[in-house]
């Protein structure tokens, strides 16, 4: 009875092992795509990221100082001469060159280098000053504090606002031309769709701009150069247009 118990047992035993065995020869046969490697690398970085972002999470004070107000002489940026017969003291933001254009008598504007919305944060359309304030606070609004856990309630004006020298709102928008303590985002396309400048230079041309300036914010302006364009050398002759591109709708920036 003991012996054939004990055979019993073996042959269970032997039928789990070929059936273990047979189970990791399919799985090895089984073929590996290039796709589900990568698709679990995504996975696996999606994850390392969340717990980035979580150990990363700056709190501010809920209200902070923005710390001391200093003078900032104002400074002209290069002129640039203009295509198309724009109308004096009219803005151009050129969110594709990161350019802001001040526009001068005889087609000649002041060029401003700028940075613009990120991806996502892009708009165009046209507005008018509503606004101008030196060393203005700032509310971040909900939806940047929903991204951003952490933000102060609100930030009083000064070298560690984030709104920089001046501010220059548009319309009744959430969006300014304003300063920056932050120079090495000049050039870049890193703002929440608000337009940012060295502070010198939204200085200067607060010094020009006034409530009720027409700010026209496009994707992609051609009409500036740094040389005297060849229209302007014909235009004696009828040859070439002076027309302004046909003004963009406003696409508002996604939330």
């Amino acid at each position: 009875m003991n012996f054939a118990r004990t055979a019993s047992r073996c042959m269970l035993i032997a039928a789990i092992n070929m059936t273990w065995a047979a189970s990791q020869a399919h799985a090895q046969d089984a073929p590996v795509f290039r796709s589900d490697i990568e698709r679990q690398e995504r996975e696996r970085e999606a994850q390392r990221a969340e717990r980035r972002k979580l150990h990363n999470v700056v709190v501010y004070p809920k209200f902070m100082d923005g710390g001391e107000k200093p003078n900032i002489a104002p400074q002209k940026p290069p002129v640039v001469y203009l295509e198309y017969n724009e109308p004096p003291g009219t803005i151009i933001v050129d969110t594709g060159g990161r350019k802001l254009y001040y526009v001068l008598p005889n087609k000649e504007a002041y060029a401003y280098p700028i940075s613009v919305g990120r991806d996502g944060f892009t708009w165009t359309g046209t507005e008018k000053i509503s606004r101008i304030a030196s060393w203005p606070s700032w509310t971040p609004p909900p939806e940047m504090r929903q991204r951003q856990p952490g933000l102060p309630i609100t930030v009083s004006g000064g070298v560690i606002n984030p709104l920089g020298a001046k501010a220059l709102y548009l319309g009744n928008t959430i969006y300014r031309i304003h300063g920056t303590n932050n120079e090495r985002s000049i050039g870049r396309a890193s703002s929440s769709g608000c337009f940012r400048m060295m502070n010198e230079h939204v200085t200067h041309l607060a010094t020009l701009a006034r409530i009720g300036t027409t700010v026209r914010v496009v994707s992609n302006y051609s009409g500036a150069s740094e040389s005297m364009p060849l229209s302007a050398l014909f235009s004696g002759f009828g040859f070439g247009s002076d027309d302004p591109p046909v003004p963009q709708k406003r696409v508002k920036a996604k939330k």
